[in-house]
């Protein structure tokens, strides 16, 4: 949101139909939570932060993560206690989608590589599929 020219704006904004976007509503609460940190940093008006909001968004398919199969996100806790387990709704919604997880937390992924995830794919790679 601070950079709409950055390489994951290019990729949520200008991929076409090449990818499906799937995250959960703990997304929208980050972006809520850290709202007027970002309008700080990026000196965005009120109506310019919520149509970035809506252009990052819009094609993303939010999950909620109650669906979600309990014995599944025990295991995305136990998984990434020791990393950061903020992001075990979002491992928990990729296992749960039987999904790539898309990541640029190199800390994030190499312990879920070392874990014995194979679901995961980087920015990089992404960019390369554009």
């Amino acid at each position: 949101m601070l950079n709409i020219d950055s390489r994951i704006a290019r990729i949520l904004l200008y991929s076409g139909n090449r990818f499906e976007f799937y995250s959960c509503e703990f997304l929208k609460m980050e972006i809520a939570k850290h709202k007027n940190k970002i309008l700080s940093i990026s000196k965005y008006s009120q109506d310019d932060f919520f149509e970035i909001e809506y252009l990052v968004t819009k094609n993303i398919h939010f999950i909620n993560h109650l669906l979600i199969d309990p014995s599944i996100i025990s295991n995305a806790e136990k998984t990434l206690a020791q990393v950061d387990i903020d992001d075990a709704p979002f491992l928990a919604l990729s296992k749960y989608l039987k999904a790539d997880l898309w990541t640029g937390d190199k800390k994030l992924l190499n312990a879920l590589i070392k874990h014995g995830y194979k679901n995961v794919c980087t920015t990089e790679q992404l960019l390369l599929k554009i």
